[in-house]
């Protein structure tokens, strides 16, 4: 026991020094926002880590022991992912939301499911045309895991851009709330892939309604409890500790009750961060729970994105596995666009929209860490191995070209 949890120390101060490395290295001297910045350095290393390795020196399988250690999908799903959601939904100005709640629903549910299903269906087309046949159901699964956006990367950007407030709300709710559907869509899809109990339409549809609905339900009783205890004492210390319990608790039961952890983290996110922050906090208990959430964000990111650029190192890529990846790149960009420019286009006429919403949606719309992670959890086999390079293949460009131009793409747009 002892020698195990030394271990994950070990692994804890590795990670944490490296991100802290980074940080510095990116704000002195490439000055890029600062996730984009440290999977850029992260990716560069692990590069030259290969290179070095191929020319006789051992460094690389040195780091890719250390990363084999450490169960991505674990520590981002069930691990990092509820303090990421609830960091970013107890900002979120409910009644902004809540003005927006179509558009905002739309493309979290519909536009979720309406991308798996082409993104599934083209790969399955293109992986078999470039010679890396796969079954349809792990070509649904890819469209699954890489329809959510991870926008966390950008959103800092769009707010120094000048994006409007409106268009803001939208990419952060859809955000919010995506990763949650995603996650369910990916699981029942995998269930089928694994050959699980056979299930009827009626069934999946019951099956993620009970995720979706019940993660809400969930997410509204333990908001109202948080916010009950909350208005009930002024100690912010005791506070802090009742937002942490509403996140790790909370997420853990929602997970044994086969319910969305991830949606009910943002309710409950949402409601404390609202009527807990405005009607049960104290000035001085607010300014705490800010700069403490705030905190947690930053430092989780930060490894986080060291992670996504480390984890080439254990990857297998081959010139198809790459040519795989760079033919979806454009294929999810064109997806992307369909699935957030129909619903725009449909409740325009019943509401306006800011300029050019479709092209900033559709290129600020990053994948990130989830993506990986879901791909990551794929079970052994023939397709795994294809749907990490290609999964990853996407992420990368997503986060280091899209990430570094959107801002000039919205700059551009506001002349």
């Amino acid at each position: 026991m002892y020698k195990r949890a030394m271990r994950l120390f070990d692994i804890l101060s590795i990670l944490v020094t490296t991100s802290a490395i980074f940080s510095y290295v990116n704000y002195r001297f490439l000055k890029l926002p600062t996730t984009i910045g440290l999977m850029l350095i992260a990716l560069m290393m692990s590069l030259g880590l290969i290179v070095l390795s191929n020319l006789g020196m051992g460094f690389e399988q040195s780091v890719a022991g250390i990363l084999e250690h450490i169960d991505f999908n674990e520590t981002l799903l069930h691990g990092m992912l509820s303090f990421l959601l609830f960091a970013g939904a107890i900002h979120v100005n409910l009644e902004d939301l809540a003005k927006r709640k179509y558009i905002i629903g739309i493309l979290a549910t519909v536009g979720v499911v309406a991308s798996t299903l082409m993104i599934g269906a083209i790969s399955w087309v293109v992986l078999g045309l470039i010679g890396l046949p796969l079954p349809l159901i792990h070509c649904l699964l890819f469209g699954a895991l890489i329809s959510p956006t991870d926008p966390i990367a950008v959103l800092s950007i769009l707010k120094h851009a000048g994006v409007p407030k409106s268009l803001e709300t939208i990419i952060t709710g859809e955000s919010l709330f995506n990763d949650g559907v995603a996650v369910v869509v990916f699981l029942v899809l995998l269930e089928i892939a694994l050959g699980g109990p056979g299930l009827t339409g009626g069934d999946t549809a019951l099956l993620f309604a009970k995720e979706v609905l019940g993660g809400v339900v969930f997410g509204t009783l333990i908001g109202i409890i948080a916010y009950w205890m909350l208005k009930s004492i002024d100690n912010y210390q005791v506070e802090l500790f009742i937002t942490l319990a509403v996140v790790t608790g909370g997420f853990a039961l929602a997970d044994a009750l086969h319910l969305s952890g991830p949606i009910a983290v943002v309710v409950a996110g949402l409601l404390v961060g609202n009527h807990g922050r405005f009607l049960a906090m104290s000035d001085t208990t607010r300014e705490h729970i800010d700069d403490f959430w705030e905190l947690v964000d930053e430092i989780l990111n930060a490894i986080l994105f060291v992670l996504i650029g480390m984890e080439v190192l254990v990857l297998t890529f081959s010139g198809r596995f790459l040519l795989a990846g760079i033919i979806m790149i454009p294929i999810a960009l064109v997806v992307r666009f369909l699935s957030v420019g129909l619903p725009v286009l449909l409740l325009r006429r019943f509401r306006d929209f800011a300029p050019n919403i479709i092209k900033i949606l559709t290129w600020g719309g990053l994948r990130g860490g989830i993506s990986v992670a879901m791909a990551l959890s794929l079970p052994d086999g023939p397709s795994r191995d294809v749907l990490i390079a290609v999964t990853y293949s996407v992420v990368v460009f997503s986060i280091l070209v899209q990430g570094m131009t959107v801002e000039r793409l919205v700059r551009g747009k506001k002349r």
